[in-house]
């Protein structure tokens, strides 16, 4: 059964699932500290794992994982996501009989609200409350310390390509995603927040008119470096996934955006990936750590 983030999957058990399979990296690891992990039959291959004694099998991949070896572990419910596990994926574990809680939270808020579902859904509040109490608090607590501040403006390349006629792209994100959300919070003014992802590539760069989207994603536009330059970011955020920068690329976007303020107060930071994209329990470490890096620049100086 699908639900998205509205599915209240508590009401489908009269006690907590006992063969649960997530193929959600993040969900995992949620799941784990809130003390649920005892459930977990299955999990991907990008998934942590609880402490050694607990015998949970790898069903591949988060974006095509073996649905027969699923199929397999007979579980009782199998938790997903709509953005990271492929739809067809997703509809042959339906059409198998499985029950399927399908995530998608959008922003921060989605995101704790499917914390407290997972606390109620496996009984295990006791263990729960106080990590959830204490994230909202701490959100709370962001949120206050950036009231009447004026935010940095990020820019956030989450993929690279390079187009045969209009040269180096990268791709980043709209308001409604995730990611946006936890910059939001941390002090960071998405510059591409309204940005829509155009179709073709040729369009989406400003190569030729836009076709009709139909039901395809627009949260994930591409962009050239003069569109970048023209709203003249403060800081740019590299995250180490899902694109993995090294020197080299890291080099090559300091080149092509010099002329940036982010570029000439030397404010370009390799991030843990996991801070934006990982929902769920691993906002703490984005509450912890990213305001920091958005601090506005101080008057007259390098950071």
């Amino acid at each position: 059964m699908s639900g998205g983030n509205g599915f209240n999957p508590h009401l489908m058990f009269r006690g907590a699932p006992e063969r649960v399979i997530s193929l959600v990296p993040s969900v995992t690891e949620s799941l784990i500290e809130l003390g649920a992990s005892g459930s977990l039959v299955g999990v991907t291959n990008y998934c942590p794992m609880p402490e050694a004694g607990q015998e949970i099998i790898r069903v591949g991949g988060t974006r095509n994982p073996d649905v027969d070896r699923i199929l397999g572990l007979k579980p009782d419910l199998v938790i997903a996501n709509q953005e990271e596990n492929s739809r067809e994926a997703v509809a042959a574990m339906e059409e198998a009989g499985l029950n399927i809680w399908l995530t998608f939270p959008q922003t921060v808020e989605q995101a704790l609200d499917i914390l407290w579902a997972m606390a109620r859904l496996f009984h295990v509040e006791a263990v729960a409350a106080p990590k959830l109490l204490w994230l909202e608090r701490s959100l709370e607590w962001a949120g206050r310390a950036l009231e009447n501040s004026v935010s940095s403006r990020v820019f956030v390349p989450i993929w690279r390509g390079e187009h045969p006629r209009a040269g180096q792209w990268w791709m980043t994100f709209n308001k409604n995603t995730y990611c946006h959300s936890v910059l939001e919070v941390c002090g960071g003014a998405n510059i591409f927040a309204g940005r829509l992802r155009r179709y073709p590539l040729d369009a989406d760069l400003g190569l030729t008119e836009a076709e009709a989207h139909g039901d395809r994603d627009l949260r994930y536009p591409r962009v050239l470096p003069d569109e970048i330059r023209k709203l003249a970011p403060e800081i740019i955020l590299l995250p180490d996934e899902p694109f993995p920068w090294d020197p080299d690329s890291v080099e090559e976007i300091k080149e092509l955006l010099r002329d940036t303020p982010a570029i000439e107060h030397n404010r370009v930071h390799i991030i843990d990936g996991r801070w934006i994209t990982w929902h769920g329990i691993h906002l703490a470490k984005a509450l912890a750590e990213l305001p920091a890096v958005l601090q506005p620049l101080p008057a007259g100086g390098d950071t």
